[in-house]
């Protein structure tokens, strides 16, 4: 691979990855639609490594906090606050590696992977994200994510395996859709995005560098520090934004960008 596509697919995943506009969607798209060649499966883990120390570094203490929360549930100390945050997290990630099991052993995570299929997803779950941004109230706040709201947010993410759906912006439509304030939400959907990504990490991970060679590893290394700096700038800035916009912008970019696919995939 060329350093120039290397840095444009990590800028696309880092600034793709928690805004809700599906980076695996765009991933997908980079080679159909610029001609290069499909970056493969190493480089695929390797810019979600980068997105992955973005959000933890962004989100240190919480993240902190739910590393510490793994080992009191361990030693059995299961009533802490930490405990409570790793369960949480933990509990809604079992339906995406699930769902995600079964789309790997079906073969249907490849027959998705297609122009019309990411036209109509990035363009109906845009417009799915505007009513209930829109109509939902902003009444919950972080504190009170509990674990019946964490199962319904467990359940958008896995549907956002396929692929324009996007998994932030299922779960931000989630916790909309739950009455969670636009920055508290977007909180938890960054949260439940680390053992989400770990997850496919180690399920794609251990397959990717069985055939990797040294020239693949350098690619993979050099991906993975430009898509963190992409993706912390760009989490930085949408949570600022969200102080005072809406999700109405993404919802219009996704529409457009949806609208041009499917114009492109039925023409």
């Amino acid at each position: 691979m060329t350093f120039l596509h290397i840095l444009i697919l990590a800028i696309v995943q880092g600034i793709t990855e928690f805004l809700p506009v599906s980076s695996s969607g765009h991933l997908i798209l980079l080679p159909i639609l610029t001609g290069f060649q499909d970056q493969g499966q190493l480089i695929d883990v390797s810019v979600h490594i980068g997105t992955l120390g973005a959000v933890i570094i962004y989100f240190r203490k919480e993240s902190a906090l739910a590393f510490t929360g793994l080992a009191h549930l361990v030693t059995g100390r299961r009533q802490t606050p930490a405990a409570r945050l790793a369960l949480l997290l933990i509990v809604a990630t079992i339906p995406v590696v699930v769902f995600g099991l079964i789309l790997k052993l079906t073969g249907l995570s490849d027959q998705m992977r297609s122009i019309k299929v990411i036209g109509w997803t990035m363009l109906g779950f845009g417009l799915v994200l505007y009513f209930i941004d829109q109509k939902g109230a902003q009444t919950k706040e972080y504190s009170s994510w509990n674990m019946a709201d964490t199962i319904k947010l467990g359940l958008w993410q896995a549907v956002a395996l396929i692929p324009g759906t996007s998994r932030s912006g299922a779960v931000i439509t989630g916790t909309r859709w739950l009455g969670y304030n636009r920055q508290d939400g977007a909180r938890i959907a960054m949260l439940m995005s680390i053992p989400t990504i770990i997850a496919s990490g180690v399920l794609l991970g251990a397959e990717a560098l069985a055939s990797a060679d040294t020239q693949g590893l350098r690619d993979g290394a050099i991906a993975a520090a430009f898509t963190f700096v992409a993706a912390l700038i760009t989490l930085s800035l949408m949570m600022r934004l969200l102080r005072s916009v809406s999700y109405t912008p993404y919802v219009i970019y996704r529409v457009a960008l949806g609208a041009i696919l499917l114009w492109i995939g039925y023409s």
